[in-house]
């Protein structure tokens, strides 16, 4: 085959293969141009528009203008601080003070926090939760209480449901992957409720984990001859995160078990095959094939858990409304009430903002440490 070596020729060679790009730019930009201006409209604009709101006191409905605050938002959001308190002594005996069941007695946060002349470093805050450490107590002091502790909430939520939600796919993914009869009918039973409007899977769980005549109840009742419940799910304050991560998993599972299933039929059978002539148990197999074989998978999983788990609303808002006494309170749930229900557009705007670094920060990290561990 000729080489042309004539510049000319190289130079009109050139100019072809750039002439039906340029010919198809206008079509591209004709059919690309809707769905760009509907993301720039609903998703960049809004985006950039709630940081600019972060810096402002918008409120939803108000006759009075927006006025530039600067940090003020941020400042009330971040601003913690931790208080040291020594127990209350007897100024007789000098012995700490208990109540009637034997506790020590401490002074009230309050005593510092209203009072910004003499402890100016806390004043504005509040009382946030307290934790007790040999004789000592420390409180943790926040601007808004509610933030933080909604913060709290999604964090044990995504440590709880991020480890679990994987592995029950994983294992679900296994046993689907196997040659038995029916297998069809069970991966499209486990995935089900993925497909399945959030909203009405909260309203049945609802119904399932009613205090009289649940079905979980019953379930506990009928497995333990009446030695156990009835429960309290979603009025317990120390029971209603749980039962919302119960649900949450066995919503979601199925997702994740898909995603394991296709990167299990991606690995090669001769991989399995020269580990069993090598003598490889089960266990082994899975260790040193299956693993390896389902990294990229299980880093994107982790990932989108992980979102998911901070993006916690739906449940909360149908099956607690952030109760009881905001035990199952989270992030989103708190933006929308701040930017809804109260109307501070502006404060909802930099939880929101804060929200979207802490999710971001978290995601690289993730990436960073499955990518070090990869390499």
């Amino acid at each position: 085959m000729a080489v042309a070596t004539d510049p000319s020729e190289r130079i009109a060679r050139q100019q072809s293969v750039r002439r039906p790009i340029r010919h198809d730019l206008v079509p591209a930009l004709l059919l690309g141009g809707p769905a760009f201006l509907l993301l720039l409209v609903f998703l960049i604009g809004p985006f950039f528009m709630g940081i600019l709101f972060s810096f402002t006191d918008q409120r939803l409905v108000s006759p009075k203008p927006a006025e530039v605050v600067g940090l003020r938002n941020y400042d009330r959001l971040l601003h913690v601080a931790v208080l040291s308190l020594d127990p209350i002594t007897d100024p007789k005996t000098g012995q700490p003070e208990r109540d009637a069941q034997g506790h020590l007695q401490y002074p009230r946060s309050r005593t510092f926090t209203r009072d910004p002349q003499k402890y100016p470093q806390y004043a504005g805050l509040t009382e946030a939760t307290s934790v007790q450490i040999g004789n000592r107590q420390y409180v943790l002091l926040a601007g808004d209480p509610g933030f933080l502790s909604a913060l709290l909430h999604n964090i044990f939520f995504a440590l709880i449901v991020i480890p679990l939600q994987t592995g029950l796919g994983l294992l679900l993914a296994l046993l689907v992957n196997q040659k038995l009869a029916g297998r069809n009918f069970f991966r499209t039973a486990y995935y089900s409720p993925v497909v399945t409007s959030m909203v009405v899977i909260s309203i049945v769980w609802t119904f399932l984990y009613e205090k009289n005549v649940g079905l979980m109840n019953q379930f506990l009742k009928g497995i333990s001859f009446g030695a156990l419940g009835p429960v309290d799910w979603l009025g317990n304050p120390g029971v209603a995160m749980w039962a919302i991560i119960i649900m949450s998993v066995w919503q979601g599972v199925g997702f994740q078990m898909v995603l394991f299933l296709a990167g299990l039929q991606g690995i090669p059978e001769d991989l399995y095959e020269a580990a069993s002539l090598d003598g490889a148990s089960p266990w082994q197999k899975f260790r040193f094939v299956t693993l390896p074989g389902l990294r990229n998978v299980l880093v994107f999983i982790i990932i989108t858990i992980t979102i998911a788990a901070f993006q916690l609303f739906t449940q909360v808002f149908v099956m607690t409304n952030g109760g009881p006494n905001g035990a199952t309170n989270t992030v989103v749930f708190e933006m929308v009430q701040k930017g809804f229900r109260e109307q501070d557009i502006a404060y909802a705007a930099a939880i929101s903002v804060i929200f979207f670094l802490i999710i971001l920060i978290i995601s690289l990290i993730q990436r960073r440490v499955l990518r070090t561990q990869e390499s």
